[in-house]
């Protein structure tokens, strides 16, 4: 009893300060990534906070996961570096004796792990989606703040007004840059209103001056105009955009016979499998020996996780490309990992060499 409290409190703490201290460096991170993409036009400015949590809620899995192992990881190698692992060892507890206090500690951490990406994962990629999406739908002068210059969707227009008028779809006092095909134009009117003609968006200026230089040449053409209808793009279309399969459901991917999203499938089922196996792989690999000073089974730990979520992405990018199934997939990978880790922490228990003993070896 005294053994798996003492255990199971001291992983709970590393597990909580590890994933205090990932949290910031991703949030910190992501919010970095975020705001350069609002500054682009990807999304709008207001949306920053959502996009934010959402982002956080993709990336948790793995977050959890990598915190699991390297409280593990940093639990036992103390253990073993204080000589705390001897003392147990000579009241009797062996390497597999630690399975079930870790198992204890870890069984809700890769129960949220589960949850967060067969459930949350995806409806935070839909939520994301919903948001550009929305955000894409606005006119090109409606997503425009009056004051601050903005970019267009496809990166080819950028936007300046002074003033919004006529529920935000008339601005006044507008300012255009427009780059195509080799040449630029800078175009200035007192007034614009956006129309929809055909399924195309046209920007109606009225009032103004287009003044057009070619890039190669460098030579500046003049024009003022009474009224101009300039193409801003295409109307978006809610039907026309497929789904993306990280935001689809699980059961919808379960349904789903294509390889993509069988890919996708190996993909999640593979991550709540690689929170057990974390578990697994930071008790075998910490072992250590407080005589000698050395931290390589730390390296291998590191090592093993950087090498095990690769092969995560590889797996799902082969079952896409159709050159392996989604359950080998799956039980090849980790299911045989599983085994070898149990396996290892077996030797080290010393099951092997005992099994290797000749019976008179083991009577003496």
């Amino acid at each position: 009893m005294l053994f798996d409290s003492s255990v199971r409190r001291e992983l709970w703490r590393s597990f909580m300060a590890t994933l205090v201290v990932l949290l910031t460096v991703v949030l910190t991170m992501v919010l970095i990534r975020i705001l350069g993409q609002a500054t682009k036009g990807a999304f709008a400015p207001a949306d920053v906070s959502l996009i934010l949590s959402y982002t956080v809620v993709t990336q948790l899995p793995v977050l959890l996961a990598l915190a699991l192992f390297v409280s593990v990881v940093s639990v036992l190698s103390r253990m073993w570096r204080d000589s705390e692992m001897v003392v147990w060892q000579a009241s009797g507890a062996r390497q597999f004796s630690f399975l079930r206090p870790l198992l204890r500690m870890a069984w809700p951490i890769v129960a949220l792990v589960a949850a967060s990406t067969l459930v949350a994962r995806p409806w935070a990629y839909d939520q994301t989606e919903v948001l550009r999406h929305r955000f894409e739908k606005r006119s090109d002068m409606a997503r425009i703040a009056p004051g601050q210059f903005q970019a267009s969707a496809d990166g080819k227009r950028v936007f300046f007004i002074d003033s919004h008028s006529d529920g935000q779809t008339t601005g006044r006092n507008v300012f255009m840059v427009l780059t195509d095909e080799g040449t630029e134009s800078v175009v200035t009117a007192r007034e614009g209103q956006l129309q929809v003609d055909k399924g195309m968006r046209y920007l109606i200026l009225n009032n103004g001056e287009r003044i057009q230089t070619r890039l190669d040449t460098g030579e500046i053409t003049s024009a003022h105009f009474d009224r101009a209808r300039v193409l801003v793009g295409e109307a978006p279309d809610a039907g026309s955009a497929a789904p993306e399969l990280r935001a689809m459901s699980t059961t919808d991917l379960l349904a789903d016979r294509s390889r993509e999203a069988r890919g996708e499938l190996v993909w999640r089922l593979g991550l709540v499998w690689a929170a057990l196996n974390m578990v697994l792989a930071g008790l075998a690999l910490a072992a250590g020996n407080s005589r000698r000073n050395s931290s390589w089974n730390l390296v291998y730990a590191l090592l093993l996780f950087v090498v095990y979520f690769n092969l995560l992405t590889l797996t799902q990018s082969w079952v896409t490309q159709g050159k392996m199934k989604w359950a080998p997939a799956v039980l090849g990978v980790h299911g045989g990992l599983t085994m070898a880790l149990l396996a290892l922490i077996a030797w080290r228990d010393g099951a092997f060499r005992m099994l290797g003993r000749r019976p008179q070896e083991a009577r003496a």
